[in-house]
C-alpha cells in the first residue's frame, strides 16, 4: 500500500465512501485499483454476490483478488436463502464500524441501489415476511402468471407497479404480500424518512456513469460473452441439478441466471441454448443498467465521473484518498 490515506486512530467510526454505477461500468476493477493504493477494505453492494456457488454469472472477485484485498459481504449464504436491504444495512453498518476501528476506510462497491438507499436513508418499519402468504402468492404467480399479479398490484399500489417489470416475480410477490398483510401499499412505507433505522451518510458517493449509452451496451455484451466462455451455462446447470432451487427464488431471479434457467426449461441445448441465453441475458442486463441509472439520477449528492474516460480510474483513487479528510 502506498499510504495515500493515513490511518486516523481517533477518527469517527462511521466514515465510508461509495463507488457505484450501472453494471459493466468498471466499478469492481477501479475499486481494486483504489484498494491497492489507499488503505481501504471493500464492502460489496451486490444482491447476487452474497450467494455461494454463483461465481461466473455475478463476475465475483477471484480467490486471488480476495486474498490480496479484504472483501466483505461475499459468499454469505446458500442460494436457497434470502438476503434483504434491511439485513444489508445492518451488516454494512457493523462492518463500517469495524473497518474504521482498524484505521481503514470502508469502500462500498456495487450496483444494488436499493441497498445503497437503505444504508444512506434508513428503513421504515416494514412488515415482516409471512412465509405462508409468500408461498401462496408464489403458487398463484405460477398458476396465473406474474403479469396477471402485476395487474392486481397496479389496482392497489400503482406506484410500486410502475417501477416493477411484469415478470419481476420476487418484487411483485413482496409488494402484494405487504398489501394483503396490512391493507397499505408497499410504496407508503417508502414515502417518509426511515423510522426503524437511521441512515448513515457517506463521506462521498462516487458514481461511474457513461456519457454514451452505446459504450455501456458494448461492454455488457462483451462481458456476457466472456461469462459464457468461462462456463456460465455449466454453472447454471450445476445449480439446477442440486434439486433444492427453483426459478422463483431471489438468487435465481438474478439477471443472467433467470434467463439461463428459462432457456433450459424450454428444452434448448447446444448452440440454440447459448444463443437464446446470450440474447435474453444481454437484453435483461441492459434493462438492469437502465434502472440503475434511473436510481443514480435521483441521488443528487453523488459525484459523477465519466466511466468512459481512461483518466477516471486515477481520479477515483485521488478522490477516495482525499475523502478521508474532507467531504465530496
Amino acid at each position: 500500500m502506498s499510504g495515500l490515506l493515513e490511518p486516523l486512530p481517533q477518527a469517527p467510526l462511521d466514515r465510508w465512501v461509495g463507488l457505484v454505477g450501472p453494471t459493466a461500468s468498471g466499478k469492481s476493477a477501479i475499486g481494486l485499483m483504489v484498494a491497492h493504493k489507499v488503505e481501504v477494505e471493500i464492502i460489496s453492494v451486490d444482491s447476487a454476490l452474497v450467494y455461494r456457488g454463483m461465481d461466473i454469472g455475478t463476475a465475483k472477485p477471484t480467490p486471488r483478488q480476495r486474498a490480496q484485498i479484504p472483501h466483505h459481504l461475499i459468499d454469505l449464504m446458500e442460494p436457497t436463502e434470502r438476503y434483504s436491504a434491511a439485513r444489508f444495512a445492518a451488516d454494512a453498518r457493523q462492518l463500517i464500524r469495524d473497518i474504521n476501528a482498524r484505521g481503514r476506510l470502508p469502500l462500498l462497491v456495487g450496483g444494488t441501489m436499493l441497498y445503497v438507499k437503505a444504508l444512506m436513508d434508513g428503513l421504515d418499519a416494514m412488515p415482516s415476511t409471512d412465509p405462508a402468504l409468500r408461498d401462496a402468492l408464489i403458487a398463484e404467480g405460477r398458476q396465473r402468471g406474474w403479469p396477471a399479479l402485476h395487474e392486481d398490484l397496479r389496482r392497489v399500489d400503482p406506484v410500486s407497479a410502475d417501477r416493477l417489470q411484469p415478470h419481476d416475480a420476487q418484487r411483485i410477490q413482496r409488494a402484494l404480500e405487504v398489501w394483503r398483510q396490512t391493507g397499505q401499499p408497499l410504496s407508503s412505507f417508502h414515502s417518509s424518512p426511515g423510522t426503524s433505522s437511521a441512515g448513515l451518510r457517506p463521506r462521498g458517493l462516487i458514481s461511474l456513469e457513461p456519457l454514451d449509452r452505446s459504450w455501456l451496451h458494448e461492454r455488457i455484451a462483451l462481458r456476457f460473452d466472456y461469462m459464457l466462455g468461462e462456463g456460465f451455462l455449466e454453472e447454471v446447470q450445476a445449480l439446477r441439478s442440486r434439486g433444492d432451487l427453483h426459478p422463483d427464488m431471489p438468487s435465481m431471479r438474478s439477471v443472467g441466471y433467470r434467463q439461463a434457467w428459462a432457456a433450459l426449461d424450454a428444452g434448448l441445448a447446444g448452440d440454440a441454448l447459448r444463443q437464446r441465453v446470450r440474447e435474453t441475458g444481454i437484453a435483461a442486463t441492459r434493462q438492469l443498467a437502465k434502472r440503475q441509472l434511473t436510481w443514480l439520477r435521483s441521488m443528487k449528492d453523488r459525484c459523477v465521473m465519466d466511466a468512459q474516460d481512461p483518466a477516471t480510474a486515477d481520479a477515483v483513487v485521488a478522490r477516495v484518498a482525499s475523502l478521508g479528510e474532507r467531504p465530496c
